[in-house]
C-alpha cells in the first residue's frame, strides 16, 4: 500500500478529481469517481456539484443496504458503478470522465491502440468496448458490467467516454490518464503520418528486469545529495505539471560522483514522488529497499562515457512523441533558441536501449545532447539537472509549433547558412 491509499475514500476522491480537472481530462460537469470500501460501502462523487472545487466533505456513501450518508446525490452514474463492483469483486476503485481525446475515439468507434507506447498496454491492458445506452439507465450499467465482467480494466463507452477500474483509486487512476495519453499521441501523430505500433517481441524487451541491481546501505547523506534531491523532486513535480511528463512514465537522474548517481524509483507516480523516494545508485548498486527506473542501465552507460554529463531525463512529452512514433523527422531548425539549445535530434530505432546502451550512449555529444527514441521517449542530457530539464521543454515547445504550423502552410526553417552562423557564435 502507498501513501495516498492511506488517505480516506472521500479525500482520495476529492484529490484525484482536482487532478482530473485540472489536467483538463474533464468539465464542471462531467465525470464521476468511486471508491468501494472494505466493508462494502461505495464512496461515489456527488450529482451536481462543480469537479473543480470538489471537496472531500461533498463524497457521499452508500452503504450495502442502500443508505446514503452526505450532503448531496450520488452520482447519476451510480448504477454502473454498482453493477461493475458486483461483476468485479477485485476492483476496489472506477473512474469515469470525458477527455477530449478518448470521446474523439468514442463518436468514430475506434478503440485506441494502447502499443503505441511500450508501458501502456501493462498499464492498461487491451481495452474494450461498450455499445451505446443512455446514461444513467440500467442498460448502461449491463453493457460496461459485461465487458469489465470479460476481464478488461478500461472500457471505452459508444458516444460517451471512458470507464477505468483498478485496485485502488489511483491504479484506475493511471490506467485513465496512460489511455488518455495514447488518445492524444494518435491524434498529434496522424497529422504528421502513419502511426507505428510496436509488436510484442518489441513490447516484450520492457521485462528485462535490469534495474533490480545488488543492493547497498549508503554510509550517510551529504548536503549536496540532499539538495540535489531536492531540486530533482521539483523538475519532476514540475514536469508533471506543464504534461511533459505522465503518472507513469518520465525518469530523471543526476550524477553526484564519478560512480554516483541519484535516479527516480521505478513504478512510482511522478506528480506525489518525493525526496526520500529517489534512488541512488552506486558502482552498480542500489540503494537498499529502492527499485530505481527501468532506464538505470541506460543512464549508467551514459554517465561511464560522457564524464561532461551530470543530468540525464527522459520522458514522453505528446508532441515531440508525435514524431517518435511516425517516420517524420523532428526537425528543430525553426527558430535559434532550438536549435541552439537542441542542436539536430536523430531517431533511435526502437529496442536499442534495451538491448545496446553503450552503442545508444555513444550517439552523444557535444554536438548532439538529445536524442528521439522511437515509440519510446526523448532523451536529454545537460551538464545540470535544469539544463537537462530545459531541453526537454524546449523540444516540446519546439515539436508543438511545428505541429501548429502545418495547417498554415510550407514549413520553412532555418537554411543551412543560418543554422552555420548559430554554431560559430553559441556552440563553438
Amino acid at each position: 500500500m502507498n501513501d495516498f491509499d492511506l488517505n480516506p475514500p472521500g479525500e482520495q476522491i476529492a484529490l484525484l478529481m482536482k487532478r482530473i480537472y485540472e489536467r483538463g481530462m474533464t468539465t464542471t460537469s462531467g465525470g464521476n469517481l468511486s471508491i468501494r470500501d472494505e466493508e462494502g460501502c461505495i464512496w461515489i462523487s456527488p450529482a451536481g456539484v462543480d469537479k473543480g472545487t470538489l471537496r472531500t466533505a461533498d463524497v457521499v456513501c452508500v452503504r450495502p443496504d442502500g443508505t446514503v450518508l452526505g450532503p448531496h446525490k450520488p452520482s447519476s452514474e451510480y448504477p454502473f458503478h454498482k453493477a461493475i463492483y458486483e461483476a468485479r469483486p477485485d476492483l476496489r476503485a472506477i473512474l469515469h470522465a470525458h477527455p477530449a481525446a478518448l470521446v474523439a475515439f468514442s463518436i468514430v468507434r475506434v478503440i485506441p491502440d494502447t502499443r503505441i507506447i511500450p508501458q501502456a498496454k501493462d498499464v492498461c491492458g487491451t481495452v474494450g468496448y461498450a455499445p451505446y445506452a443512455m446514461p444513467g439507465s440500467k442498460q448502461l450499467g449491463e453493457k460496461i458490467a459485461l465487458r469489465f465482467k470479460e476481464g478488461f480494466d478500461c472500457v471505452l463507452l459508444e458516444n460517451h467516454g471512458v470507464v477505468c477500474g483498478g485496485g485502488s483509486m489511483l491504479e484506475a487512476y493511471h490506467r485513465f490518464e496512460t489511455l488518455d495519453f495514447c488518445a492524444r499521441l494518435h491524434v498529434q501523430a496522424s497529422q504528421l503520418g502513419k502511426v507505428h505500433l510496436l509488436d510484442d517481441k518489441q513490447l516484450a524487451l520492457l521485462h528485462q528486469n535490469k534495474n533490480y541491481l545488488p543492493e547497498f546501505t549508503p554510509r550517510f547523506h551529504t548536503t549536496r545529495e540532499k539538495e540535489l534531491r531536492r531540486t530533482m523532486r521539483d523538475l519532476i513535480h514540475r514536469a508533471y505539471d506543464r504534461q511533459i511528463m505522465t503518472s507513469t512514465e518520465g525518469t530523471l537522474s543526476a550524477r553526484l560522483d564519478d560512480n554516483t548517481f541519484l535516479i527516480t524509483p521505478y513504478g512510482m507516480d511522478r506528480r506525489y514522488i518525493d525526496i526520500a523516494d529517489i534512488v541512488v545508485v552506486q558502482d552498480g548498486r542500489r540503494e537498499v529497499g529502492k527499485l530505481p527506473s527501468r532506464s538505470v542501465i541506460v543512464h549508467k552507460t551514459i554517465y561511464d562515457q560522457h564524464p561532461q554529463i551530470n543530468a540525464i531525463v527522459t520522458a514522453q512529452p505528446p508532441n515531440v512523441m508525435a514524431f517518435g512514433v511516425t517516420d517524420r523527422r523532428f526537425d528543430v531548425r525553426t527558430i535559434p533558441e532550438s536549435y541552439i539549445v537542441l542542436q539536430d535530434v536523430p531517431k533511435i530505432p526502437f529496442g536499442v536501449q534495451y538491448t545496446d546502451e553503450a552503442w545508444l550512449a555513444g550517439m552523444l555529444s557535444k554536438t548532439c545532447p538529445v536524442l528521439l527514441l522511437d515509440n519510446d521517449a526523448i532523451l536529454a542530457t545537460g551538464s545540470s539537472a535544469i539544463q537537462a530539464y530545459d531541453r526537454l521543454e524546449v523540444a516540446e515547445f519546439t515539436a508543438s509549433s511545428i505541429i501548429e504550423a502545418l495547417p498554415l502552410g510550407t514549413l520553412a526553417g532555418m537554411n543551412d547558412q543560418q543554422v552555420e552562423e548559430l554554431r560559430k557564435h553559441f556552440l563553438s
